[in-house]
């Protein structure tokens, strides 16, 4: 509703909405509230289904006791000054990053205000509601993979492709050997896929798009 809001304030309704992650979860619900109308959607390793088994079970309890400490965001923060630490971090996502890279996600994750939003949205986090809302989906959505992601696992994006309505632009790309940062480790193929998808749907592409 606030990324709604935003959207009327600047009187730019979207044509095209690219999602990373849980951001792909924000323009699908966004879409099926009607708060949105564009053309098309892409998510980019697209955190759309609710985790399986145990660790699903465990996830919201568990968010909602780390949200509702208010040390614990600043000890993220303390611990993420570790170079080790945001190596492990980085490296579970399956993605490799170079060193600007590294050094822009150590200057966001040593903030406790970020840290202490993503728990927060974590702590309300509803995908099983999401999921059983995919199939009234009316914008296509094409899907990005990286096909080392070790954050949402791959195969999640056959099962959502399964519940989506049947559409040429509701595709799946996967990019071998790239992580949940695929966007950031080969940005240039990311962007093609993104130019590909806006010509298929009829979008204009600005100038520095196609030169």
């Amino acid at each position: 509703r606030a990324l709604a809001s935003l959207v009327q304030t600047l009187q730019a309704p979207p044509s095209l909405v690219i999602g990373h992650s849980a951001g792909a979860a924000v323009a699908v619900r966004m879409g099926l509230d009607g708060l949105i109308a564009p053309r098309c959607m892409l998510g980019l390793n697209a955190a759309l289904l609710p985790l399986g088994g145990l660790p699903g079970q465990l996830f919201a309890p568990v968010a909602k006791l780390m949200a509702a400490a208010p040390f614990v965001p600043r000890l993220f923060a303390w611990r993420a000054s570790d170079p080790q630490v945001l190596r492990r971090l980085i490296d579970g996502t399956g993605s490799t990053l170079d060193p600007t890279g590294m050094a822009l996600y150590a200057q966001l994750i040593r903030n406790p205000g970020h840290a202490a939003g993503a728990l927060a949205m974590m702590a309300n986090w509803d995908l099983a509601s999401l999921q059983r809302a995919l199939p009234r989906l009316a914008t296509p959505l094409a899907l990005v993979v990286g096909s080392n992601d070790r954050t949402v696992p791959p195969a999640q994006a056959r099962t959502v492709l399964a519940q989506l309505p049947a559409h040429p632009l509701t595709q799946l790309h996967t990019l071998p050997g790239l992580g949940h940062l695929a966007h950031e480790e080969q940005p240039r193929l990311v962007a093609e896929i993104v130019q590909g998808l806006a010509q298929a749907a009829g979008l204009p592409l600005p100038a520095a798009a196609t030169a």
